[in-house]
């Protein structure tokens, strides 16, 4: 058998076939949820898979108001920023951010912090798209459900 034949092939930007899907969060633990998003967006499970460009799939998530925690950690989780100034540090719980009625939050938090912390996972990060009820405006690309055993 010819050895050359045996070639390595790199995506690039031109040659990455994207694809949307939409994942239904009702009644799905944030953190499986988001390791399992995180993994689509940055094109792992393809075998074109290619570490330094963006060959992932764009990611829909609706009910983000329906997902879950395990244990205590929607009242025993914190949320950390700083202002910027002394003292600043602000700290925050998951059910703070429901009642606020910002639901997307805690999915884009958490899927967010699974992806590279550099310039393409800036960029990996903008394929996600997050809602709080069932319905979204990206009908026109057509989605495939992804369901999550």
């Amino acid at each position: 058998m010819d050895t050359l034949s045996y070639k390595t092939v790199s995506a690039n930007s031109a040659t990455v076939q994207k694809q949307w899907f939409v994942v239904d969060g009702t009644n799905q633990v944030v953190g499986r949820l988001a390791s399992r998003v995180a993994m689509i967006l940055r094109g792992k499970h393809k075998p074109s898979y290619t570490p330094h460009v963006d060959c992932g799939d764009n990611v829909i998530v609706i009910n983000a108001e329906k997902v879950r925690f395990t244990g205590k950690k929607l009242m025993e989780k914190n949320y950390y920023r700083y202002t910027g100034h002394p003292g600043g540090k602000r700290i925050t719980h998951p059910i703070d951010v429901l009642r606020r009625g910002m639901p997307e939050r805690i999915v884009e938090h958490a899927v967010k912090g699974m992806l590279p912390k550099n310039r393409l996972g800036h960029k990996i990060y903008h394929n996600l798209f997050v809602y709080a009820g069932a319905e979204h405006p990206h009908q026109a690309q057509q989605p495939k459900p992804l369901e999550f055993k």
